[in-house]
């Protein structure tokens, strides 16, 4: 098997995305951490540029506000951008879990912040969607 695919931690809290970024490093994946658009640095997924860390990546933990329309918008662009082979994780609130049901259709969604479990868990489906595809081109 190739190398491990990359993972893309999608997090405002710089600080649990250096916690995520480190954990899912020592599983042998690349990680990429994006704090998301802001005034100053806007989505280029948005924009419809090029955004290299999606493009890589092999899975995905998405942990931005929905409450916020232009999350919304993004989360909207990762379904219509993101083959369904790659593994998403969307993190809400029980309240966002009801409120955009229709957005989070498609997606795997955690209740909670992802904990070391989980995060291993998820890089564990990452490899082996990744098998999976490499066994589909053999």
């Amino acid at each position: 098997m190739k190398d491990k695919g990359e993972i893309l931690i999608d997090v405002r809290d710089a600080g649990y995305g250096a916690f995520a970024e480190g954990f899912i490093g020592t599983t042998g994946h690349a990680t990429s951490v994006c704090h998301g658009p802001g005034e100053q640095h806007p989505c280029p997924v948005l924009e419809g540029a090029h955004c290299e860390h999606l493009e890589d990546a092999h899975g995905v933990v998405f942990q931005f506000n929905l409450d916020d329309p232009v999350i919304r918008e993004v989360l909207q662009k990762y379904k219509e951008l993101v083959p369904l082979e790659i593994p998403i994780r969307v993190v809400v609130t029980d309240e966002q879990r009801e409120k955009y049901a229709d957005l989070l259709e498609g997606f795997q969604v955690w209740g909670r912040e992802p904990t070391v479990a989980d995060l291993d868990g998820f890089a564990a489906e990452v490899e082996a969607a990744d098998f999976a595809a490499e066994a589909e081109q053999d």
